[in-house]
């Protein structure tokens, strides 16, 4: 009966959700709520909240989520001192002769871009905007232009140093050190932000090669959607100077965290210090736009630690309803263990990426499935990648996914918005394509941390 409640508790969050409410305050009031007419009636005891001030305590003195502000500050750097306007210029002169030249510059200065912000809505915002008048000025189809450009600002997800990993791996440590004290394993091994950037490094290169891959085959047999730009000559030190900086920063930052020499919180401090010092050297920095760029992290900050204070009320209140308790024996009766039980989770948070974004789904669907999976022998990393390509999947996916909302707001009105939705289903299919690889083959995503 009480792990019922738990049930309708979640549905009322993610009804309220869809109504536009804010999230933090919706799951925090929502659970309360809950807990109020529970207790009144006699089927929840308010004890369980007694724990509220030692989760928020535990949060504010994780020294792992220092790194979200540090990213977040590095990417609205990059962001508003034109560096990514002059990597995408750069990128264009290198290729933009080519057939299909462009859409693969996209690509790439997309997974540079996805490294440094992380955020999906940033990304595709800032390439709609950059990039996408110029490749319908060049000729190429509104739906291969659109495809690329959302398609590639959902990279944000899985390309490390990325926000979304930061958190997933946060919650999948707490989760599996949980999964491993139920077994009785009493001296856990533990799994790091550093372990799930890792893993993901050969799936999401693995995702870029792909799309680029697609491009080129465009080029080859419909060469009309494609077609050769006309872009300016750039003398080489211009050219240097566009793609040398910012990538270098992006290698200092992945290259440490890969070497063991630094902490991905450390790897982000030198990250978020070297952008303001390139953005300093180009002298693209001003006291106004500092304050704007101090503006933003905090408001992406503020924002993302609400959620999570929310996340840490709902969850106590669904445990104290057994809501725990019911997934668990729901997933053990199961047919098909483990295998079936994450098909079950992965479909579940597909849906749910349809209305909710990756910080909610990350702090309230993941704490209560993930000990779940973990005990029933899932791997932390694996589960891990699986989820932020399953939700990078999802919001590409027609017709609510919110990539294509952010494009549809800063795309010209003579794009369709039947041509954005035609446009990512091949990127679709090479996603799904790559969720196959990596559930037939786990070692895509845990052979290099097992390496290093």
């Amino acid at each position: 009966m009480h792990g019922a409640i738990a049930l309708w508790m979640f549905a009322a969050v993610c009804l309220l959700l869809m109504f536009g409410y804010p999230v933090a305050f919706t799951l925090a009031g929502t659970a309360l709520a809950f807990a109020a007419v529970g207790t009144i009636v006699g089927v929840f005891d308010p004890a369980f909240l007694e724990a509220l001030p030692g989760r928020l305590f535990g949060t504010i003195s994780n020294v792992t989520l220092i790194a979200v502000p540090l990213f977040v500050l590095m990417g609205v750097i990059l962001e508003k001192s034109r560096v990514a306007e002059e990597l995408l210029e750069a990128m264009a002169a290198l290729l933009g002769r080519l057939r299909g030249g462009l859409a693969i510059s996209v690509v790439l200065v997309g997974m540079l871009l996805a490294a440094s912000t992380g955020i999906v809505g940033a990304t595709v915002v800032t390439m709609g905007l950059l990039s996408l008048p110029t490749m319908l000025r060049a000729g190429y189809g509104p739906s291969v232009a659109t495809g690329t450009i959302c398609a590639t600002g959902t990279l944000g997800q899985i390309i490390p140093p990325s926000i979304a990993l930061v958190l997933l791996g946060d919650i999948l440590s707490s989760a599996y050190q949980q999964a491993q004290l139920q077994l009785n394993v009493f001296n856990p091994q533990t799994v790091s932000v550093g372990d799930l950037f890792v893993g993901a490094i050969v799936p999401g290169l693995l995702l870029v090669a792909l799309y680029c891959l697609y491009l080129l085959l465009l080029a080859l047999f419909k060469p009309q959607l494609v077609p050769p730009a006309k872009v300016s000559d750039m003398p080489w030190h211009k050219l240097l100077d566009g793609l040398l900086p910012p990538l270098v920063l992006i290698a200092v930052v992945l290259g440490s965290i890969l070497a063991g020499a630094a902490t991905p919180t450390e790897a982000a401090g030198v990250g978020a210090t070297g952008a303001l010092l390139l953005a300093a050297l180009r002298r693209e920095i001003n006291r106004e736009k500092l304050q704007d760029i101090v503006t933003s992290t905090l408001e992406v900050t503020a924002m993302v630690f609400m959620i999570l204070i929310g996340a840490a009320v709902f969850s106590l209140v669904f445990r104290g309803f057994g809501g725990e308790e019911l997934i668990h024996s729901f997933f053990a009766d199961l047919p098909g263990g483990v295998f079936a039980a994450t098909l079950l989770v992965m479909a579940v948070i597909f849906v749910l990426g349809f209305v909710l974004d990756f910080i909610e789904i990350t702090f309230v669907v993941v704490p209560i499935v993930g000990p779940i999976l973990l005990m029933m022998g899932g791997d932390p990393i694996w589960l891990g990648i699986m989820i932020a390509i399953n939700l990078q999947t999802s919001f590409l996916t027609p017709p609510f996914g919110f990539a294509l909302f952010y494009l549809r707001g800063v795309a010209p009105e003579t794009v369709p918005t039947l041509a954005i939705y035609r446009g990512v289903i091949p990127f679709i299919l090479i996603q799904l394509l790559v969720l196959a690889a990596l559930w037939l083959w786990p070692s895509l995503a845990t052979w290099l941390p097992s390496r290093l």
